[in-house]
């Protein structure tokens, strides 16, 4: 039997839960988990639901028969193969404590996405995305070849047929124009400090002034710089005796751990974007399960 994941994002309003099961039961499918969250401040209804398909239902058969439910809603609404994995693009600077992350969790199964390739400014890490057996893009950015250089990004994209970019620690800003036309489905990672520690040395910053909780946050990435809608967040506790070589090493681990689960969510259809917040479900029974582990 097959396996889908419905979402549904819709004004608030009677009957749509009833008219969503009832379709999947008409259509000899079974439901599995499901989520739903009805924000009473925009109005807006957000569901996920997991299914199987136990009569053999193929996925344009469902789509098909589903819009016109969706139609009478007014849903914006997806119906997902779980078999068929998100292919993402990984882009990285010269900090590689991410890109291993990602790399790793991905061998070894436990994150469930197709890596199509990493886009670097930099050589640093060709070796290690070349010995994972994927491909390597060095795309050089300075002030005066911007344009051409994300033009280039973008036939990469195009070419790998990349449905997500993850910014595992890439040190360049994107501009305006790709950040409107990749729209939701760009991934950065950043230490949580901001708006207090702007600039360099954040770590640094933050030991000066002896803070004892240090984070990373996980958002998409819009024309604001580091003010798109917050995917992940999680911090470490920090006490005197850290050094502020210790924060940055403390950081870095859990700026891995947030991006990866960013990243997670959002391959397994999760993630909402509701105004400039989202609304992130929790993963269905078996989501993290891997052969290859443990």
């Amino acid at each position: 039997m097959t396996s889908y994941v419905l979402t549904v994002r819709c004004d608030t309003q009677r009957g749509i839960v009833a008219a969503i099961s009832g379709f999947l039961a008409e259509n000899g499918c079974n439901i599995t988990d499901a989520a739903q969250f009805d924000d009473q401040g925009t109005g807006c209804f957000f569901t996920r639901i997991t299914f199987m398909a136990e009569t053999g239902a193929s996925p344009e058969t469902l789509r098909d028969g589903f819009a016109p439910v969706a139609e009478k809603f007014g849903m914006e609404w997806g119906i997902h193969d779980t078999a068929k994995r998100m292919k993402v693009l990984l882009m990285v600077s010269n900090f590689g404590h991410c890109l291993n992350d990602l790399l790793y969790r991905w061998r070894i199964g436990a994150l469930p996405v197709e890596i199509v390739g990493v886009v670097s400014n930099h050589l640093t890490y060709q070796k290690v995305v070349v010995n994972h057996d994927l491909p390597f893009h060095h795309i050089n950015v300075t002030k005066q070849n911007k344009p051409e250089a994300e033009a280039r990004l973008m036939e990469v994209v195009e070419d790998s047929g990349a449905e997500l970019i993850v910014l595992a620690r890439y040190m360049q800003v994107l501009s305006d124009a790709l950040c409107t036309k990749m729209s939701g489905r760009i991934i950065n990672i950043h230490h949580s400090f901001l708006p207090s520690f702007k600039g360099a040395n954040p770590y640094k910053q933050a030991f000066q002034r002896g803070v004892k909780l240090i984070g990373a946050t996980a958002h998409y990435v819009t024309a604001d710089l580091d003010e798109g809608p917050i995917i992940e967040q999680d911090i470490v506790r920090i006490t005197h005796a850290q050094s502020a070589s210790d924060y940055v090493s403390l950081g870095r681990d859990v700026e891995a751990q947030v991006l990866a689960r960013a990243v997670h969510a959002h391959a397994q259809h999760r993630v909402f974007q509701n105004g400039n917040k989202t609304v992130v479900f929790p993963a269905s029974p078996g989501a993290y399960a891997s052969d290859r582990m443990g």
